[in-house]
């Protein structure tokens, strides 16, 4: 999706003051407020450009480091972006995810699926020198099927089965729902009877051809079982806009990674087209 890049930076400071609240104006690396860094490391992660690129980038774009209150020749060094993304810790990027999906309608109506994102991507040498053998995150969302905004993620670099990681997510949103919807990936009954305890209404297609579970299908299918596929489109928009692979080398920095580009997806269906 085509953005103007000036409005979404606008909304990025204005969400990033939103997300970190009373900590926004702190000083971070290099003595830059924190909401500066998350905003820059949005606009790094949407045009897809390496920390020193980002720098560079800035030094010319005169408007966007008045949206960014900063000035000529006060930018912050790459080294200062990427010690910055490597301090802030995982509650920054769930926050900035979470403020940028109460933005769009909420029908409380959500969907889990899972999908795959490429470890492998940013370094051969570095993961063959780390002896490391996982290749793909495994990677949980739970997506909104009217605004399609994903409300939040689960990352695994261990795959976990999702009948142990659906109910991880809605735990945490539990309060904000009334309606899940999952494939039959996401069925064992240790899931619905975790799920129901939260008094929602889980919408899971049973395996098999048996009485029980065509019933129980058929009757799914008449709740509006079948917009469970939207979840499907949200994490496809997030992979055809920002790629399907995470740049970092570090698996808590893939993890923020991830997270921010689900939080970029949120924010660029705010922003004005080109």
């Amino acid at each position: 999706m085509e953005i103007d890049i000036l409005d979404f930076v606008e909304e990025c400071r204005h969400l990033a003051k939103q997300a970190l609240g009373k900590h926004a104006g702190e000083p971070a690396s290099g003595g830059f407020a924190r909401w500066k860094h998350v905003a820059i490391h949005c606009f790094r992660r949407e045009e897809g450009h390496s920390f020193r690129e980002t720098e560079n980038r800035l030094e010319y774009m005169t408007e966007l480091l008045e949206v960014l209150d900063l000035e000529d020749g006060d930018i912050p060094d790459f080294t200062t972006l990427n010690k910055s993304f490597d301090r802030f810790k995982m509650w920054v990027w769930r926050a900035l995810l979470r403020v940028s999906a109460q933005q769009h309608p909420q029908s409380d109506y959500v969907a889990l699926d899972s999908t795959f994102f490429d470890r492998g991507h940013a370094s051969a040498y570095y993961r063959t020198r780390s002896d490391r053998s996982v290749e793909t995150l495994k990677v949980t969302t739970l997506s909104d099927t009217e605004s399609l905004a994903v409300l939040d993620v689960q990352c695994h670099a261990l795959w976990r089965h999702d009948t142990r990681t659906g109910p991880q997510i809605v735990r945490r949103n539990a309060d904000d729902l009334h309606t899940v919807a999952a494939d039959n990936g996401f069925q064992d009954w240790h899931t619905e009877y975790d799920i129901a305890a939260h008094d929602l209404d889980y919408l899971v297609h049973y395996r098999g051809s048996s009485l029980m579970a065509t019933a129980n299908n058929a009757l799914i299918r008449s709740k509006r079982y079948s917009q469970r596929w939207m979840a499907e489109t949200s994490y496809s928009t997030t992979k055809r806009s920002l790629g399907d692979a995470v740049r970092a080398l570090d698996w808590y920095r893939q993890f923020r990674e991830i997270v921010l580009m689900f939080a970029i997806t949120n924010i660029e269906s705010l922003c004005e087209p080109l």
